[in-house]
């Protein structure tokens, strides 16, 4: 019997798709660390903070108490009130309990979120840069992203007339992730109205990943569910884990309209059903008790942000716009194409990794190719070594 082509055994919604470049720099990072190489990460988007205590002794407590069961596919009740009641006293949003779904992590709701708003054929504005999952999860919902490029002398700012420029009939969404990965830029809060208010006019849904929205250095706090006049319209993704260092726990939820939560969770009854039940006791605790780690976690990274800005100026020809929130730098490393064989962003990163073994992210993965992403969750110490790496490897091209 004749077998099928390898590619052909597979289903076209997969073959649209490529793994996550994070995650593949991950791999590729843990082989050389196998092999003995001496890393400095800057790769992986992780606080480097432990879980508070408070939150890990609640899901052992929940363990110990038998909380080790299935909970409904949306999450326990009182999980549910409170996401609702902490999005509520940060932000003034508005959403009932039964508005509200809990996954296992944020990267879960918004590909729900996606497949459940997206049909083949629909766009989906995408500013640029972008998270490297949203194009992929797009694509694989059979969407068409519609990439809308920001400018890096303007900050990566996006505008409502950038957004109304690409708007066609066929726009079914916009994303938008602010804070953003990968350059930290933040949305100021009128400009983000007038967007989310254009797109409820025209009947486009706001998907906004709201991913590392209590890291956000501007002093500005804000959420788009902060705007009540265009929740028919706006689903917010959220996470705990880069809020409360929960990355690995995979903690998420979405708000929005309930007949899109329930299209979620009937989609979710499908695949993963709820998060483990202890899991999300400890998000009750994070959640419910003082958010005092969070403010603490967030002055640190500002001041870990002001000292890789200031290793990376010392680099001639690497520019970096400051960003003011998440936890990343984006710098520019263009200026060096051409030389010794580097042509490209991802010839950068590779070469700094195998070279002077430090785990960077290259633009390309994010939609632009003349940046790398660095992580500046981590020590100290670790970045300074890392940039007088980078610097000693620039110096040599």
């Amino acid at each position: 019997m004749a077998t099928m082509p390898a590619a052909k055994q597979l289903s076209d919604r997969v073959n649209r798709i490529q793994v996550s470049a994070t995650m593949a720099v991950v791999a590729e990072a843990a082989k050389l660390k196998a092999s003995g190489a001496d890393l400095v990460e800057f790769g992986a988007g992780e606080p480097h903070f432990p879980t508070p205590q408070h939150i890990k002794d609640a899901a052992i407590a929940a363990i110990q108490q038998d909380f080790t069961k299935y909970t409904a596919v949306s999450g326990m009740a009182d999980l549910r009130s409170a996401i609702v009641k902490r999005h509520a006293a940060d932000f003034g949003s508005m959403y009932k309990p039964e508005e509200v779904i809990a996954s296992t992590g944020g990267k879960l709701s918004l590909f729900n979120a996606i497949q459940v708003l997206v049909d083949h054929g629909d766009e989906v504005i995408l500013p640029v840069p972008y998270w490297v999952s949203f194009k992929d999860i797009v694509e694989y919902a059979g969407g068409k992203c519609v990439c809308v490029e920001t400018s890096e002398a303007k900050g990566f700012q996006l505008t409502a007339e950038m957004i109304e420029r690409s708007i066609t009939s066929r726009t079914r969404a916009i994303i938008i992730n602010s804070p953003n990965n990968p350059s930290g830029a933040v949305l100021p809060p009128e400009e983000y109205t007038a967007i989310l208010r254009l797109a409820h006019k025209r009947g486009i849904w706001v998907v906004s990943d709201e991913c590392y929205v209590y890291l956000n250095y501007s002093g500005r706090n804000f959420s788009a569910a902060s705007v009540h006049d265009v929740y028919e319209h706006l689903l917010i993704a959220g996470s705990l884990s880069k809020t409360y260092s929960m990355t690995g726990w995979r903690l998420g939820y979405a708000m929005g309209p309930a007949p899109v939560i329930n299209a979620m969770s009937k989609l979710q009854s499908q695949s993963t059903s709820s998060t483990a039940q202890m899991i999300q006791k400890a998000g009750m605790a994070a959640l419910n008790s003082s958010q005092d780690c969070v403010e603490q976690m967030k002055a640190e990274y500002i001041r870990l942000r002001d000292r890789v800005l200031s290793g990376l100026s010392g680099i001639p020809g690497v520019s970096c716009v400051r960003p003011d929130g998440a936890f990343y730098v984006y710098p520019n490393v263009s200026s060096y194409f051409g030389k010794n064989g580097v042509n490209s962003a991802a010839d950068v990163a590779k070469r700094l990794l195998h070279e002077a073994h430090v785990v960077t992210v290259p633009g390309e993965a994010f939609g632009t190719r003349e940046h790398i992403r660095l992580s500046y969750a981590t020590s100290p110490g670790e970045i300074d070594r890392g940039v007088e790496r980078m610097k000693k490897w620039f110096a040599a091209l």
